[in-house]
């Protein structure tokens, strides 16, 4: 082994090995569970970590105060609720006990500012849409072309997928 060649070992082993974090952004559509349990699967499998999010985008009631407090903590207690139950199915077929994580702002917004926080979130998990609606905004905007998706790698998967499919995929 040539001095340069063993330089370039210290330095590979001196790197810190880091955890990778998958992210996936809850809701109620039966989409968000197929992207949640693949990316538990994955996960597992990677030997990496999962971040949940649930966020709680503007009402419109601003001007009205007491309105707009009382409908920002029934949201976040049905995050909570929400966050909760995915994190038990999380641990269910994975094993991992997920990361959980309430914020305000639109979701684009969110998961920009989160994946600029924690440099471990390294692939953001999406379901594609099964409806008439389409696809979804997440998957949409990360579908946009360059410049306007995230800055990591994006998965998304068919929110059809069963989960005889999930295992054999994740």
């Amino acid at each position: 082994m040539t001095a340069k060649e063993t330089e370039m070992a210290k330095d590979t082993d001196a790197a810190p090995i880091k955890r990778r974090k998958f992210l996936v952004v809850v809701d109620e559509t039966s989409e968000c569970e197929v992207a949640i349990h693949f990316a538990a699967r994955r996960a597992r499998h990677t030997k990496g970590g999962l971040v949940l999010l649930a966020a709680l985008e503007p009402g419109g009631f601003e001007h009205w105060l007491g309105v707009e407090n009382i409908m920002k903590e029934e949201a976040r207690e049905e995050a909570e609720r929400i966050l909760h139950r995915h994190a038990a199915r999380v641990n269910e077929v994975s094993g991992l006990m997920p990361e959980l994580e309430i914020r305000e702002g639109t979701k684009p917004d969110i998961v920009q500012a989160m994946i600029k926080e924690d440099p471990a979130i390294s692939i953001l998990v999406l379901a594609a849409g099964t409806g008439k609606e389409g696809p979804g905004p997440l998957v949409q905007m990360a579908a946009g072309g360059v410049g306007a998706g995230f800055s990591i790698p994006v998965t998304v998967v068919p929110g059809s997928l069963t989960e005889d499919e999930i295992h054999d995929l994740a």
